[in-house]
């Protein structure tokens, strides 16, 4: 079995996020710790937690996935750039210990001229000064596009911070579709050819979720535009295979696509149990 579910917004609180993935059908959730740019993240209330928690357990959500602010450049050739990124997700990782057990998403980062090498020494020095043995969530890096500077467009460069990374059972990856695609990996027509790499290069065991969009452009485009399923150039078949491959059962798969509302992720996850 998989686990689905699509981005929630937090604002409300943990038990509302709860309840609208139950309203959709939905078994897990994304959402973010804070403000996506950045800034203050809202005063946790335990006793919201601890009905989001008693739902989640009524309805037997997989794990979740918390994502961090799309500003954090960990690897940034700014000091404060840097600074902030550390703050924040430190104060994160705190955070989700109110609900153990789940996954911290974020982007690797854009080494903005400094070099892959040193990009990838940034993040993961980072890395080992937050991630700490006592804690029960998974930081999960996210596979990228590609596109500029970025970092992670590649298995390679994931696997280099993987392997800097002294807990390794703290660390992992969080595959999106649209971005993988986008990067050169044709997971429409070679689903297992790009699983097989992944884990010649990374390892299977190091993969905990995905995020399932399609894409507005074609393979190898390193553009990053998400699309619906079904809508783009990854296509319907394609996601049937996804949903149904053996090697990726268990997992929680998260939709990001284009939708106006929570109805739009009801229709798609719909279309999305009905291909399994």
């Amino acid at each position: 079995m998989i686990y689905l579910g699509c981005h929630l917004t937090s604002s409300k609180g943990y038990e509302n996020m709860a309840k609208e993935a139950v309203s959709i059908n939905a078994d897990t959730l994304q959402f973010f710790t804070r403000n996506p740019r950045g800034g203050r993240a809202k005063a946790i209330d335990p006793e919201d937690v601890k009905r989001y928690i008693r739902i989640a357990e009524e309805h037997n959500f997989g794990k979740v996935i918390a994502h961090a602010p799309y500003t954090l450049n960990p690897c940034s050739k700014e000091k404060k750039t840097r600074e902030f990124a550390h703050m924040v997700m430190t104060d994160d990782l705190a955070r989700m210990e109110y609900i153990p057990g789940n996954y911290y998403n974020f982007h690797p980062g854009s080494h903005v001229g400094q070099g892959t090498l040193a990009g990838i020494q940034m993040i993961s020095d980072m890395l080992n000064d937050i991630i700490k043995p006592d804690q029960t969530t998974t930081v999960l890096l996210e596979t990228m596009a590609g596109k500029g500077s970025e970092i992670g467009g590649s298995f390679e460069e994931l696997k280099a911070i993987i392997d800097k990374v002294r807990l390794k059972d703290k660390i992992g990856v969080c595959m999106d579709t649209c971005h993988v695609h986008d990067a050169g990996y044709d997971i429409a027509e070679d689903l297992n050819g790009v699983l097989s790499r992944f884990d010649d290069i990374i390892g299977l065991q190091y993969l905990k979720a995905l995020h399932i969009n399609d894409s507005k452009n074609p393979v190898g485009a390193h553009k990053d535009r998400h699309d619906v399923i079904g809508a783009g150039h990854i296509g319907k078949e394609a996601f049937k295979k996804i949903l149904t491959c053996p090697r990726l059962q268990g997992l929680p798969f998260v939709l990001e696509t284009p939708q106006e509302n929570l109805a739009g992720y009801g229709k798609e996850i719909k279309m999305l149990r009905e291909m399994i």
